[in-house]
């Protein structure tokens, strides 16, 4: 298996959550990006010190960049406790083309 920047970024992802969670009951949203940045450079490092990548600045903006996308992603997906996310709509939201103009006259 070949080690790659998402792999690294991942674990130290991981790890750096669960050290959150020992230490810290809820993080505000507002500290996420701060942690994603912290996040790519101890990747960035990483990737450099293990010689996946020869050049330091390219191995941090890399892993910076990989982060940040990362955590973006996760705020897609995340969602209210109290709504769900159907994958297939509900069938009350099919509508046929007489009864869309009817709404519309």
């Amino acid at each position: 298996m070949k080690i790659t920047y998402m792999l690294i970024v991942s674990v130290v992802t991981y790890i750096l959550g669960a050290i959150n969670k020992m230490f810290f009951e809820t993080l505000p949203n507002r500290f996420i990006p701060i942690q994603n940045v912290i996040v790519g450079l101890i990747s960035g490092f990483v990737c450099y010190f293990a010689n996946i990548e020869t050049s330091l600045f390219n191995s941090i903006i890399v892993c910076l960049v990989a982060a940040q996308a990362a955590g973006g992603v996760s705020d897609l997906f995340q969602t209210n406790k109290d709504t769900t996310v159907n994958a297939i709509g509900d069938s009350s939201e099919v509508y046929d083309e007489l009864e869309i103009k009817d709404k519309d006259e």
